[in-house]
């Protein structure tokens, strides 16, 4: 089975919510400070980034994320029009349902993982299939309470969410009180099976209960209210019976009266989203299902099972009366839900035309940046708009003498969309080999998952561009063996992000060493802080150790100052090596070819308020500091100098791969030390493993490439071999 199974969709129908449940949340109308006010811990990444980089670079990047656009929504039904290798049960023109925030978004093809795309059953129509991952989100708290036929519930909040609940809660052979603060929703609510429906406004809801219970409350609560007060937990807990259970589907603040809740020994459980495998990158993104001996209803479970309610008339959209906008209207219909809150239809869709066609490739508007118009002789191509992209790598790139922004391409394309127009670029696109095939792209910047970036190396020297790449520049020997192979057939260049190098504060230090007949002593303390265990950067096909990925920029920094090559590693980690763990908290010494020795020490169980780099050189009498690139301290004969400087060196990397294209020159990062950088990233990674002494390349030839003068008949070897291991 193929880890990556997806069906390209053609949407016909998405469902549009608006803070329902625990997906779709829009903070778009708040101000920056209740933004931030309700995300302390984005505040403090700001902050600590102002300590670690500056003002001014924090800012830049922060309105750059704010300026981006964000996909919108969860839930959609369309028609199959490409199956992806390894998916084996879905054929084109099959309807299905699907799911996903970022993936079953609002456009008219999307791409979605398999285990997030459900068969639509015969019967079922396309504007009702498109709530499915709604009404998964209510199948979920179902299940989460245990609800058992018979039970006494109520349901708390009746917009879509909490009337697809009482719909599902009535299947299940439940008793169901409906309860919201707008009396309009009763009779709706009575319409959606509800045997008893109260606004909260009225006097007595407790009394109510009781009788309607027999005098001994509801069994469970069912929250699926969105608000910031704490009445619905108060009233969920006045309203239960001893040991009953609250069940939280919606957004609400979890704090109620401590008193009632302990002395009739409520129990509270919270819903996450539609189910088992949600926010869990193997399920959602790998298609690796969960067995249904140990996980029975896991999130495509549930919308299969909710659209099989739907088949079987148990719930029914149509009660709800849903309103359809063309997609061209999708202003209007926001403006619904903005300007008419609890006036507004329960339910929105937006329809698709079937006969639009897919368009990979958008030629945009002629942008003009500082007053004059992008322009410049060699073309710039950019695969990947991410963060780094645009908040960093574009900046720089626009500081470039004579470089025009000719294509940039993402995978869902809005990002694409969204970076191309706000930094001039002169088309976006969704397919990258429309940037590989534009003959106005003389270079192309690879900013994507660490697991593409050899294969768009290799395709793009095969099409006979140049190639900047961020780090890393492989995660293994056989796609470094690729990229050496595609190097070597081409006379392009090949230079990765290892920026560090670039920096002045890293030529000041090498100058200061310039003369030196003995070898140097260097240690790279990088104090990098940790990423969560579900991030794509912790995965290691995807993202590989971070010794590998992040490493290798102070691996070729060790080769900058010292001017040789590694030859050999020894590395531990934190308690040793654990089989799938990563090497975040690791220690590595390295040997280079002229005695020089280098530690170094990365570590991600450090406080992230203390700098996060700092690079200290010795030998022959001096001695030199890098703290966090904002300075340099030289010193020799007991007098110190401070050089000042901020930056790591992006811009100047920049420039310098520009340069060297305009020029037909090498790159002044040679390709061979880039090589070298990520071998001995692997030996270290081998190490780490092995626990022992590693050699960087084994009866390897390295020799410098240079196919240029080769191709001009200066007799240099163009080659470099590496032994696979």
């Amino acid at each position: 089975m193929q880890k990556r199974r997806r069906a390209g969709t053609r949407g016909q129908f998405a469902s549009v919510e608006r803070n329902g449940a625990n997906e779709g949340r829009s903070g778009a109308h708040e101000s920056f400070f209740a933004k931030a006010r309700a995300r302390p811990d984005k505040v403090r990444q700001v902050i600590d980034s102002i300590r670690q980089v500056g003002f001014k670079e924090t800012i830049d990047k922060v309105r750059e994320r704010l300026d981006a656009l964000t996909p919108l929504g969860y839930s959609l039904s369309g028609i199959v029009e490409e199956v992806g290798s390894g998916v084996d049960d879905l054929r084109i023109g099959d309807r299905v349902a699907c799911a996903g925030e970022g993936v079953a978004m609002h456009a008219e093809f999307v791409s979605i993982p398999r285990n997030l795309c459900v068969k639509i059953p015969d019967g079922v129509a396309m504007t009702d299939a498109a709530f499915s991952t709604v009404g998964a989100v209510a199948m979920n708290g179902v299940r989460q309470g245990g609800i058992a036929l018979g039970d006494s519930v109520v349901v708390i909040g009746l917009g879509l969410v909490g009337l697809l609940a009482v719909q599902i809660l009535k299947a299940a052979g439940c008793k169901v009180i409906g309860i919201d603060v707008d009396p309009s929703k009763m009779e709706l609510a009575r319409q959606c099976g509800a045997d008893i429906a109260i606004p909260r406004t009225e006097a007595g809801i407790e009394a109510v209960i009781l009788e309607a219970t027999n005098g001994i409350g509801a069994d469970a609560a069912y929250i699926a209210a969105s608000t910031k007060s704490a009445d619905p937990l108060n009233l969920a807990g006045e309203i239960l019976r001893d040991r009953g259970r609250v069940i939280i589907v919606g957004m609400v603040p979890v704090q109620a009266d401590w008193q009632t809740y302990y002395s009739k020994e409520l129990s509270v459980v919270m819903s996450r989203s539609y189910g088992p495998g949600r926010y869990d990158p193997a399920y959602e993104h790998k298609g690796i299902d969960y067995p249904i001996g140990y996980v029975r209803w896991t999130e495509g479970r549930n919308m299969e099972e909710f659209l099989r309610l739907v088949a079987a008339g148990s719930v029914s959209l149509a009660k709800m009366s849903p309103a359809t906008f063309k997609f061209a209207d999708a202003p209007q219909a926001y403006k619904e839900l903005h300007d008419s809150p609890g006036k507004h239809a329960v339910g929105m869709l937006f329809e698709y035309s079937t006969s639009a066609p897919v368009l990979r490739k958008i030629v945009l508007p002629k942008t003009h940046l500082n007053g004059q118009l992008a322009s410049g002789d060699i073309g710039i191509g950019m695969i990947g708009a991410g963060n780094f992209a645009t908040a960093t790598l574009i900046p720089a790139i626009r500081k470039c003498n004579g470089v025009r922004l000719a294509s940039i391409c993402s995978a869902g394309g809005l990002s694409a969309a969204s970076a191309g127009r706000r930094h001039g670029f002169e088309n976006c696109t969704s397919d990258y080999q429309e940037v590989l095939g534009d003959p106005r792209v003389d270079a192309v910047v690879i900013v994507t998952r660490h697991d593409t970036h050899a294969q768009f190396v290799c395709e793009a020297l095969n099409a006979g561009k140049h190639v900047f790449v961020e780090k890393p520049l492989a995660l293994t020997h056989e796609q470094l063996e690729d990229v050496i192979s595609a190097r070597a057939a081409t006379s392009k260049m090949v230079m990765p992000g290892f920026n560090r190098r670039f920096s002045p504060l890293s030529r000041a230090v090498r100058s200061f060493f310039a003369e030196r007949t003995a070898p140097l002593n260097i240690v790279c303390r990088v104090n990098a802080g940790a990423i969560e265990g579900h991030s794509w950067y912790q995965d290691a096909e995807q993202g590989g150790w971070r010794i590998i990925s992040e490493g290798c920029h102070f691996v070729d920094l060790i080769q900058y100052f010292s001017g040789c090559s590694p030859v050999r590693v020894h590395a531990e980690m934190i308690g040793g090596h654990i089989a799938g763990s990563q090497n975040d908290n690791c220690s590595a010494v390295i040997r280079m070819d002229d005695g020089s020795v280098a530690t170094l020490i990365y570590v991600a169980n450090g406080d992230t308020s203390v700098g996060k780099e700092r690079i200290e050189v010795f030998g022959q009498g001096k001695s030199a500091v890098i703290d966090n690139w904002h300075s340099a301290t030289l010193t020799a004969n007991g007098k110190s100098k401070k050089v000042r400087g901020h930056g790591k060196g992006h811009a100047e990397e920049l420039a310098a791969f520009t340069d060297a294209i305009r020029r037909s020159n090498e790159s002044s990062l040679p390709f061979d030390q880039a090589v070298m950088a990520t071998l001995t990233t692997f030996a270290i990674a081998e190490s780490l493993v092995t626990q022992q002494p590693t050699p960087c390349v084994r009866r390897e030839r390295i020799t410098k490439a240079n196919d240029v003068d080769a191709r001009k008949g200066s007799g240099i070897e163009a080659e470099i071999a590496v032994e696979h291991r």
